[in-house]
C-alpha cells in the first residue's frame, strides 16, 4: 500500500512524488496512470472524453506526451481550443490527478519522425496507417497500408495539477493544487 502524503509534507516532496508516479506509469503497463482520460470541448461546445496512453513525461519542463492519429476528432478540437484536462486514477495509490494542460499538436517534424521510428516496427503502427480516419463509418477493411502514417504527438504543457488522495478507513482525504507558484492545500 502506498504511503500517504503527510499533511506537513513540503511542497517539493509532493510535487516530486507526483512526477515520479507519472514517470513510473511510462514503464509500468499496470500503473493506473498509464491510461488517463483526456477531456476536450468539441465544435458544438459539448464535452468529449476518451482514454489515451501516456507516452512521455518531462518533469523539468512540466510536459506530458500522448500519441494519436492526426485525423482524429480530438486533434481538430485541440487545434480549435488547445486547453484540455487529463484525469489520472490509481487504485493502488488511491490517488486522482487532474492535469490542466495547454496542448500543442505536432504532426510533422523531427519529434514526430523519431516517435514514428519507435512505433513503426510494433503492432501499434497499423493504428496510424489506416486509410480511414478514427470515428468514421467502417466499410470493408480498415487495415493499414504501406503509405503515409498519421501519427501525431499531443504535447501537453501542464499549467496546474489537482491531486486528491482518498483516505482509507478512518483516514482523511487530502487534496492539493500544484502550480509553478507552489502547492496549496485544498478542501477535499
Amino acid at each position: 500500500m502506498a504511503t500517504a502524503i503527510d499533511a506537513a509534507a513540503d511542497a517539493h516532496g509532493l510535487t516530486a512524488r507526483v512526477w515520479h508516479e507519472l514517470s513510473l506509469a511510462l514503464r509500468d503497463r499496470g500503473h493506473g496512470w498509464r491510461t488517463p482520460v483526456l477531456a476536450t470541448v468539441d465544435p458544438e461546445q459539448q464535452p468529449q472524453a476518451r482514454t489515451v496512453v501516456l507516452r512521455g513525461v518531462d518533469a523539468e519542463k512540466s510536459q506530458l506526451r500522448v500519441f494519436t492519429d492526426a485525423r482524429s476528432p480530438k486533434v481538430a478540437e485541440l487545434r480549435a481550443r488547445p486547453r484540455a484536462v487529463l484525469v489520472f486514477w490509481s487504485a493502488a495509490l488511491n490517488w486522482q490527478l487532474r492535469a490542466t494542460v495547454d496542448v500543442t499538436v505536432l504532426d510533422q517534424g523531427t519529434e514526430v519522425d523519431a516517435a514514428w521510428a519507435r512505433v513503426s516496427p510494433s503492432a501499434a503502427a497499423r493504428d496510424y496507417l489506416t486509410p480511414v480516419a478514427p470515428g468514421q463509418v467502417l466499410q470493408g477493411s480498415a487495415g493499414g497500408t504501406a503509405g503515409q502514417h498519421h501519427l501525431a504527438i499531443l504535447l501537453a504543457q501542464v499549467q496546474a495539477l489537482d491531486w486528491l488522495e482518498l483516505g482509507g478507513q478512518g483516514e482523511e482525504h487530502r487534496r492539493c493544487r500544484i502550480t509553478p507558484e507552489g502547492v496549496e492545500r485544498l478542501v477535499p
